[in-house]
């Protein structure tokens, strides 16, 4: 990856939390530490990144701090606003709510495995496989329109995989789910089985999408996925519902079996 790739990745994945709750980003501040054979240019390229992805959302980088350190380390907070009424959060969710996506999952994980090794997939599919891994887009003006819809009760974005973040909304809100249908986007279906893996487990447990989990109230879910549609220009994808038995499960070909999140885990050990 460019540096100037890495800086707009940490920034875009810190404006993916605050797209999950409904905000609108306001300003950000980086803590950078270096390491003594860091060269100037990789700096200046870094914050070249960050500061072309905060020109798309508006957000202000405001300052920060620099110290030295033994390796290269981004750690950007930044402030976003929402209105109480517009909050967003993880515990909204009901039991029989219709969980959707905003977009296909799994291509960072294809993007991630072209840069592991070499596999015999088409020139397009690796182009799209390495943008989602190296630029993904945080879904910032999506978050904001759906937070405007009383009828989406929860929501958080799909950072750590879904068979990860799905179970995480689902317990949060005192509900299980079940997922019935698994979204995967063509350049993880295209890797994934030139890598001899399931495509369904990439967009499962890849994580790093980046795209937002809704749980929706069952009876408004169509007219709000058309409205997004005509919206955005995509689908808003349906993936599931939400239960009153704990725990994620997932159907395929009518049988029901239980779903192990295999996700990132932030306090996993080493």
């Amino acid at each position: 990856m460019s540096a100037a790739d890495v800086g707009r990745r940490a920034l875009a994945a810190n404006l993916s939390d605050l797209a999950a709750m409904g905000a609108r980003p306001v300003l950000a501040v980086v803590a950078l530490g270096v390491a003594a054979e860091t060269p100037e240019a990789w700096i200046l390229d870094a914050y070249r990144g960050m500061d072309a992805l905060a020109r798309e959302h508006g957000v202000r980088i405001a300052g920060g701090d620099i110290t030295r350190a033994p390796a290269i380390s981004l750690a950007i907070t930044v402030v976003g606003e929402v209105s109480a009424g517009r909050l967003k959060r993880r515990a909204g969710g009901r039991a029989g709510d219709v969980v959707a996506v905003t977009g296909p999952l799994g291509a960072s994980r294809a993007g991630l495995e072209l840069l592991r090794r070499e596999l015999p997939v088409a020139p397009d599919v690796r182009e799209a496989a390495l943008a989602a891994y190296r630029t993904p887009e945080p879904r910032v003006r999506e978050g904001r329109w759906l937070a405007a819809s009383a009828n989406v009760r929860a929501m958080m974005d799909c950072s750590d995989g879904l068979s990860t973040d799905l179970r995480r909304l689902a317990a949060a809100s005192g509900c299980g789910a079940v997922v019935d249908a698994v979204p995967v986007a063509a350049a993880a279906d295209a890797v994934a089985r030139a890598a001899g893996a399931r495509p369904a487990d990439y967009a499962l447990h890849g994580g790093e999408d980046y795209e937002l989990i809704v749980a929706v109230d069952a009876r408004a879910f169509a007219h709000l996925a058309g409205a997004f549609e005509r919206r955005f220009g995509r689908p808003l994808l349906r993936v599931g519902t939400l239960c009153a038995e704990a725990g994620l499960f997932l159907c395929e070909a009518g049988a029901l079996r239980e779903l192990a999140p295999a996700g990132w885990d932030h306090l996993a050990p080493p």
